[in-house]
Parts: C-alpha cells; sequence; structure tokens
C-alpha cells in the first residue's frame, strides 16, 4: 500500500532548507579554501605565522557574518515588502520577522567584532591570543581602512538590533532594513577590489553584486523559514502567493545586476583577462560561482512559472521543494565566495606601479582636451545603472499614461532624461578621469550634479508620474508602489528637510563644508567617500530646487513666490562668495594630495585652484538665471489659476442669483469698519 500524500497546506520542518543552506555554505567554503589555497599553511620558516587556528576561524568569522548578513537584510525586507498590513501597521507575521532580524542582527554583529579581531591577527602574523589587546583591537578599528571597514559594519548590525527591538511601525522597520543594507556595504571597499588595477570600476561592480544578492537570497530565506508560520488557511495560501509574486519581481532585477555585476567584477580582478578562468585557481573559482549562479536563474525561472502558479492554486509543496533547492545553491554559491575572498588573485605580469596609478587607480591620463574628454571615459557602473534604469522607469511610466489615453508633458520627459544624462556624463565620462587630477574639471562636475542636474530633474515631476501611473492597491493589506510614494510624503522627516530654511542651509553648507574641511582630499583618496559626496551633492541640490521650483507634491506647503524668490538669489549670493573665497585663497586646498600627484603637463595646482573659483563664480549663475525664470513662470502661471476660479466663482454665484462670495466677504468686512467707526464716534461725542 503506498503512503498518501501529504495535505497540499501543510509543508513540514520550513527550517530544513535554512539548515540545508548552511550546511552547503559550510562544505563549499572548506572544500574551496583548500583548493584555492586560502587556508595553506607553507609560510616560509621565521616568517610570522597566525596559527592553524586562525586560518581556519577567520572565513569561519566571515561566512557566519554573511549569512547573518543575509537572514538579517531577507526577514526585514519581507517584514516591509513581503507581508501583509494590519490598520495601517505591521502584522503579526511582519511583527516576529521585525524581532527575529534583531537576532541574527546581533549575531552579524558578534561576528563581524570576531572578524575583526581575527583579521588583525591574522595581518600581523601572531595568534590571536597574543595579536589582540583592547589597545592594538581599537587602532585596528580606527586607523586602518580594514578594520574600519569591520568596525562600521558592526555598529550598523549594532543599530539594526536595537532598531529591531524598539520599532513596532513598518517606518521602523524600513529604517531598520536601510540600516542592514548600509551595514552590508563597508567590507566592500576592502580586499581584492582595493588592489584592481581600475578600482573604481571594481568597486562600484562588486556594489552592484553583493547588495543585489544579499537581497535576493535573504528574501527566499525569510519566505522558506517564515512564510508558513499563521498561515494555515486558505487566505494565508493567498497571502504566501501574493508575497512570492511580488519577490518574484525584485529576483529577477537582482539576477540581472548580478549576473552582469559579477562579470564585471571579476574581470576587474583578473589581471590576464578570461585566460585567467581556466589557469588559475582564483579564476577556477570564480567560474565554479558563476556556474552556481547560473543554475540559480534556472531554478528561479522554473520557481516563477511552475511553482507560483501551482501556489496560487493552493499546493506549497512544489514552492518549498523549489525553494529548498535555491537556497541549498545560494549557500554553496556563499561559501564560493568566502573562499574567493581568501584566494589569491592572479599575479599576472610584474608591471611597475608609478604613484599615480597607486593614487588614482588607473595612470596619470595625458593632457587635456576636448577630445579626452569626451572619448576618454571612465565608467561608473553604479550611476550607469541608477541613470539608465531611473530613465527606463520614467519612459515606461510615461508609455503607460500614453497607453491609457492620458497625457504627459513631452518637456517633463526631456527635462527627467536631460538630467539622467547630465548625471551619466558627470560621473562617467572624461569628467570622471580628469576630476580627481584637477580641481577645475572637479568643480564642473560639482555644478552639473549639484545645480543643473536637479534643476532639470525637480521640472520634470517624477513623484507626480508615479502617482498617476500606478494604480491604488486593491487590497489594503498590501499597499503598493502608490502608497509607499504617499506614505513617503508624510513622513515627519520629509517635512523637517523641506523647510525652506532647512533646504537652503543643507545645500550651502554641504558646499562650504566640503572645501574647506578635509573632506575634499578624503573625497579624493576614498573611493567610497567619492560616491558619498556625488550622492549628496546630487540629493542635497534635488531637495533645494525640489523646494523652490518643484512641480510634484510637497511634504509641506512650498512657501509664497516671493519668498522662494529670495531663496533662490540667497543660494546664488552663497554660491558666488564660495567661489570669490577659492579663487583668492592662497592655500592650496587638499594640497597633499595635488602636491604628490606627478601631474607634468597644464597649469600648476595653485593657478587650476583659481581657474576652479572663477568657474564657480562665474557658471553658478547661469542655472541660477534659469530658475528664476522658471520661478516667475509659475508665478504668473499660479496667477493666472487663482484668477480663473475667481472667475468661475463670480458666475456660478451670477447664475444661482446671489452674491459671489469673496464679494460678500468684502462687502462684510467694510460693513463690520463701518460700524466700529460709528460706534467710536458715539463714544468721543458722549464724552464731550
Amino acid at each position: 500500500m503506498t503512503r498518501p500524500a501529504p495535505p497540499p497546506n501543510r509543508v513540514a520542518r520550513p527550517w530544513a532548507s535554512a539548515v540545508g543552506g548552511l550546511a552547503g555554505a559550510v562544505v563549499a567554503a572548506t572544500a574551496l579554501l583548500w583548493y584555492g589555497g586560502g587556508v595553506r599553511r607553507d609560510a616560509l620558516p621565521g616568517l610570522p605565522d597566525p596559527g592553524i587556528v586562525t586560518t581556519w576561524a577567520l572565513p569561519a568569522a566571515r561566512l557566519g557574518t554573511q549569512v547573518c548578513a543575509v537572514a538579517t537584510v531577507g526577514l526585514l525586507l519581507a517584514a516591509v515588502l513581503l507581508s501583509p498590513r494590519e490598520a495601517g501597521g505591521l502584522s503579526a507575521i511582519g511583527y516576529r520577522r521585525l524581532r527575529a532580524a534583531g537576532w541574527t542582527a546581533l549575531a552579524w554583529c558578534l561576528s563581524a567584532l570576531l572578524t575583526l579581531g581575527y583579521t588583525l591577527s591574522d595581518l600581523i602574523g601572531q595568534p590571536i591570543s597574543e595579536a589582540v589587546t583592547l589597545r592594538a583591537l581599537t587602532n585596528f578599528a580606527l586607523s586602518v581602512n580594514l578594520g574600519q571597514a569591520l568596525a562600521l559594519s558592526a555598529v550598523f548590525a549594532a543599530a539594526v538590533f536595537v532598531t529591531c527591538r524598539v520599532s513596532l511601525r513598518p517606518t521602523g522597520a524600513t529604517v531598520a532594513l536601510g540600516l542592514a543594507v548600509l551595514a552590508v556595504v563597508p567590507p566592500i571597499f576592502t580586499g581584492h577590489t582595493t588592489g584592481a588595477g581600475n578600482h573604481q570600476l571594481a568597486v562600484s561592480s562588486l556594489l552592484l553584486h553583493v547588495v543585489p544578492v544579499t537581497l535576493w537570497a535573504g528574501g527566499l530565506l525569510a519566505l522558506a523559514m517564515t512564510g508558513w508560520r499563521g498561515t494555515g488557511s486558505g487566505s494565508g495560501t493567498t497571502h504566501l502567493a501574493t508575497a512570492v509574486r511580488r519577490f518574484s519581481v525584485l529576483a529577477t532585477v537582482c539576477l540581472v545586476a548580478v549576473a552582469g555585476s559579477g562579470l564585471l567584477s571579476a574581470l576587474a580582478r583578473l589581471p590576464g583577462g578570461l585566460a585567467d578562468l581556466t589557469t588559475s585557481r582564483y579564476g577556477q573559482l570564480v567560474l565554479v560561482k558563476t556556474g552556481l549562479l547560473a543554475v540559480l536563474a534556472i531554478v528561479g525561472g522554473w520557481q516563477r512559472f511552475r511553482a507560483l502558479p501551482a501556489l496560487r492554486d493552493g499546493d506549497r509543496r512544489r514552492f518549498a521543494r523549489v525553494t529548498a533547492v535555491e537556497i541549498g545553491l545560494f549557500g554553496l554559491a556563499i561559501g564560493a565566495a568566502v573562499a574567493l575572498a581568501r584566494t589569491p588573485t592572479p599575479e599576472g605580469e610584474l608591471v611597475e606601479e608609478d604613484l599615480a596609478t597607486t593614487l588614482l587607480g588607473f595612470p596619470m591620463p595625458g593632457p587635456m582636451s576636448v577630445g579626452t574628454l569626451l572619448g576618454d571615459w571612465l565608467p561608473d557602473p553604479l550611476f550607469i545603472v541608477a541613470t539608465l534604469g531611473a530613465a527606463g522607469l520614467y519612459l515606461a511610466g510615461v508609455w503607460r499614461l500614453h497607453r491609457r489615453g492620458d497625457r504627459w508633458p513631452a518637456a517633463c520627459t526631456f527635462a527627467f532624461l536631460g538630467g539622467c544624462a547630465i548625471i551619466l556624463v558627470a560621473t562617467s565620462s572624461g569628467l570622471a578621469r580628469y576630476g580627481p587630477v584637477l580641481f577645475s574639471v572637479h568643480m564642473v562636475q560639482h555644478l552639473l550634479v549639484a545645480m543643473l542636474a536637479p534643476i532639470l530633474l525637480a521640472l520634470s515631476g517624477p513623484v507626480t508620474l508615479a502617482l498617476r501611473t500606478f494604480h491604488k492597491a486593491e487590497d489594503p493589506a498590501w499597499p503598493g508602489p502608490r502608497e509607499w510614494v504617499q506614505g513617503a510624503l508624510r513622513l515627519r522627516i520629509g517635512k523637517v528637510l523641506a523647510h525652506p530654511a532647512v533646504a537652503l542651509a543643507q545645500y550651502v553648507a554641504a558646499m562650504y563644508l566640503m572645501y574647506f574641511t578635509g573632506l575634499y582630499e578624503f573625497a579624493l583618496r576614498s573611493h567610497a567617500a567619492h560616491l558619498a559626496m556625488m550622492l549628496h551633492f546630487l540629493g542635497a541640490g534635488y531637495l533645494f530646487f525640489w523646494v523652490v521650483i518643484g512641480v510634484d507634491p510637497a511634504p509641506r506647503p512650498r512657501p509664497a513666490p516671493p519668498l522662494r524668490m529670495v531663496l533662490v538669489l540667497l543660494a546664488m549670493v552663497l554660491h558666488a562668495f564660495l567661489g570669490v573665497a577659492i579663487m583668492q585663497a592662497t592655500t592650496l586646498l587638499a594640497a597633499d594630495w595635488f602636491t604628490a600627484l606627478p601631474r607634468d603637463w597644464g597649469p600648476s595646482p595653485l593657478d587650476d585652484q583659481r581657474t576652479a573659483g572663477g568657474i564657480a563664480w562665474s557658471f553658478g549663475e547661469i542655472p541660477t538665471l534659469f530658475v528664476v525664470g522658471a520661478l516667475l513662470v509659475q508665478w504668473m502661471r499660479a496667477d493666472e489659476r487663482e484668477q480663473r476660479r475667481l472667475d468661475r466663482a463670480a458666475d456660478r454665484a451670477d447664475a444661482e442669483g446671489r452674491e459671489e462670495e469673496a464679494l460678500a466677504a468684502y462687502n462684510a468686512m467694510l460693513a463690520r469698519l463701518a460700524e466700529r467707526d460709528s460706534a467710536a464716534g458715539e463714544v468721543k461725542r458722549s464724552a464731550r
């Protein structure tokens, strides 16, 4: 007699797939570490040796850090986007996911601290009992890039733990998710990427690889571990199917990002190109990881087109089986990633690296010309993907409105595409290559990213387009993109940032703090700081011009046009003062950088600095005049709309045979004034 199949709505041991994935990660990491040479102890006699404990404990701690990071990010992603809402707050399953994420974040923090200690032991070449003291660990965490990255990751993970323990609302869960993603980022800026011939390309590609794969693997793990609890009814199956359908879209986007960025990141660290994929142990491990991701893509397609329809019909078993396979593959991929981090990269040809390549990450470019600015690009995958993705989403929204029969102003479309194009040129063209070499070129980048591009983006109305494109969610328990945008506009922090004084202060303060402190030189020496600088310039500029001339709805009412005109003039004056201060400065900004940079062509660093100040002083006025013109046009159109409203109100009053409301209020005011004057006259006469 055959054993009957289990009911479709019962799935036993949901943690089994997570345990299987962890086991796969451990096995893959152990085997590939041994094969790639990451744990071989063949040091020559007399050289420092951290010992066998550190040799194996360091990759184990890194594996624990990555597993905890994936679990934390996935649980928070599931709590924010893959869980239903109850009365606008977290549902029971969302609350459980948030609380579970707090404990995995605590484990993440502890794993990061263990990694910090064992990394110090490995670098010094002494056993951890001898190498790690409180003073040595503190110095390592504060003064060495690798130690700073690990310590910062631990701090962010601790912040996630605290946020998860005190939060009860979706907003707190969203903040925790943002902190968790930030905690993933710092270690990316260390390791093999910093030694690549083009570390800008390597680091940005790795960012586009690690963050999406963490979201992808984490979301799947969260659905596998917690997707079954409290959903034993038919409606629970429907909720799980809705969550999986949402996650399928995110997984597809992550797959595309992981595939492209992984290839770029690997090639940037292979000096011999594609040949190193088969001739070196490191390249062979890259092929193993690539193969695992390819199989994951195939299984994910099976999940989307086979298991998801079955799940909608109430059969969870197929989804559970496919998910277990995916998690096992992710575990093997994570183990391969840990092994890659410890495997030596191919040495390639012995080429003496000059000082310019050490500082810039690429050889010193030749004399600047129009041809080199237009043709000698330095692509940044992060900004390329962001700008092209934003432009694609905007055009998709316009096309959706067109198919619906609605119109969208062509001027807004051209403004948004123009803003994206300006960002792309400023961050990936020859300007990006010459920006760290010449202060004047960097100033052009600054003006494009902080002023010209934000003006066009603010006039393009992306928020309005999103609100018109997305439909209202059919089920209030599952808010969609439209509800997310509306919720973001109602946030208290948005009302604070959209205050005119705050918007002006952070826009101006960002410029002065950047150039008259050590932040500018720090951004020149660190690619992470450079990315943060560009993103802050863009965000600060967009926020200011959104308040001044934006066409999108704002968290708070915009000030009257005369006050906005004053804000524009203040910004123009303060920006001109910045240019004059830079132009007249007798000391060199970022002096240690520009004096060490071996540039034997072009103007001297101080003359180039004066040119940069002149560019800020003169060119900054051109976009400002454009803003003033746009503000005047908006002012006149607002007056015309108000006059048309008053005319319509007067016409309605005439048609109904009554006095128009505004005129009635004015006459009533005159009557009250007349009565007051009459009463005052009576009092004076009585006094006589």
